[in-house]
């Protein structure tokens, strides 16, 4: 009896034993899908905080827009480093110094930024013009965005020989401006996302005027190589706003609103090469890469990295994708979606995204089966359990 109750507790003790670890690499298991399915991407935001020094901006009835600029540039970026441990902050300046425009971008440049966000306060001839506007690189559709670009580049002529410097560039004058008319902004489509969202705070979270999201020959953001914005956060020469931008609250909320849309931006873009829940079953894939004669519909799923998307088809060659070979087109509702490589690790797909980061920095992974774009968590599954 006593040997039947050992041998019987024993067992339960095996079996408990034999759970209990079942349990662990279960853990284990999709631990590690976890952290495979995670970019190891870390963003780079360059936080610039307009004017600085000799120059300083817009003059308002108590203010200066430099020291305005700076606080708000200074809190946003705090509070991004404590919320995003995934995104470096560098700023410009940080503290009362003089920064040419060229060096600025060169700065973000040299770093390698994601993002560049350059802080400014507006400034009106009348005191009742109020509001928020966030801009982005392009022609000035109008004769008041044009204002603000020419106020905007004017800081150029504090700088030494800024003539040879800007190659002849003229801030005053308008034919200057032709320029932007001959170039086109390969990241106008990540720019307007962020400063749409940026403006979508302001009006939410800060309850602002939003005056909208406007174009405009900026050079701080026509020399840099990434998507970049310009905000204009209020006007100091609106006594209300003035006080708003001076205050630790209002600089607050206009920090916390400008952090919350960088958030949702590099949210969405780092979800999107993570895990998409769900497919088109009607999308096909054609170009160079795949065909007719692909391995048949046994072959497991292989992931490839979506660089851009358009509603009108585009002429599968290198130039016309920025110098990528092996581009294949995925055509599903109205849209034509371009993706690049072929590989059968996610983890390869991963690096192979990194690498044309600075070309189409809002690619993102996607996994195909059979000629057509299957959810990249099932893709994950299938290829774990071989």
């Amino acid at each position: 009896m006593g040997s039947d109750i050992k041998n019987g507790k024993e067992r339960t003790n095996y079996i408990y034993v034999r759970k209990l670890l079942f349990v662990l690499l279960c853990a284990l298991f999709y631990q590690s899908i976890s952290a495979e399915a995670v970019p190891e991407k870390t963003w780079v935001v360059v936080i610039d905080a307009g004017h600085g020094g000799k120059d300083p901006g817009a003059l308002g009835s108590l203010s200066r827009e430099k020291n305005i600029n700076l606080a708000i540039a200074l809190q946003t970026g705090e509070y991004i480093k404590k919320n995003l441990a995934n995104v470096k902050v560098l700023y410009t300046r940080e503290s009362d110094v003089f920064i040419g425009l060229k060096e600025r971008a060169d700065f973000a440049n040299k770093n390698k930024a994601d993002l560049f966000i350059s802080i400014h306060a507006n400034w009106a001839a009348s005191k009742s013009i109020r509001g928020t506007e966030t801009f982005i690189m392009g022609l000035s559709k109008d004769e008041q965005n044009l204002e603000v670009a020419m106020k905007e580049n004017e800081v150029i002529q504090l700088e030494d020989d800024f003539s040879a410097r800007y190659e002849g560039f003229d801030p005053k004058s308008p034919e200057s401006y032709i320029m932007f008319t001959l170039m086109q902004n390969i990241y106008k489509e990540q720019s307007t996302q962020l400063a749409s969202g940026i403006q979508n705070q302001f009006r939410s979270r800060a309850g602002r005027v939003d005056r909208g999201v406007k174009q405009a020959g900026l050079l701080v953001l026509y020399m840099t190589s990434m998507p970049s914005i310009l905000i204009e956060t209020g006007f100091i020469t609106n006594p209300d706003e003035e006080k708003y931008l001076m205050s630790k609250e209002g600089q607050e909320y206009i920090a916390s609103s400008i952090f919350r849309a960088t958030r949702e931006y590099i949210g969405e873009i780092d979800r999107k090469s993570v895990i998409r829940s769900s497919a088109d079953p009607g999308q096909q894939v054609r170009g160079e890469t795949l065909t007719e004669n692909d391995p048949p519909k046994t072959e497991g799923p292989k992931f490839m990295v979506q660089i851009t998307s358009s509603p009108d088809r585009k002429e599968i060659k290198a130039e016309n994708f920025r110098g990528i070979a092996n581009v294949v087109e995925i055509s599903s509702d109205n849209r034509f979606r371009y993706a690049s490589g072929m590989f059968i690790n996610y983890s390869e797909a991963l690096e192979y995204r990194k690498q044309i980061l600075s070309l189409y920095p809002d690619a993102f992974v996607i996994a195909v089966r059979d000629n057509k774009i299957m959810p990249l968590q099932e893709a994950l599954d299938l290829t774990k359990t071989k």
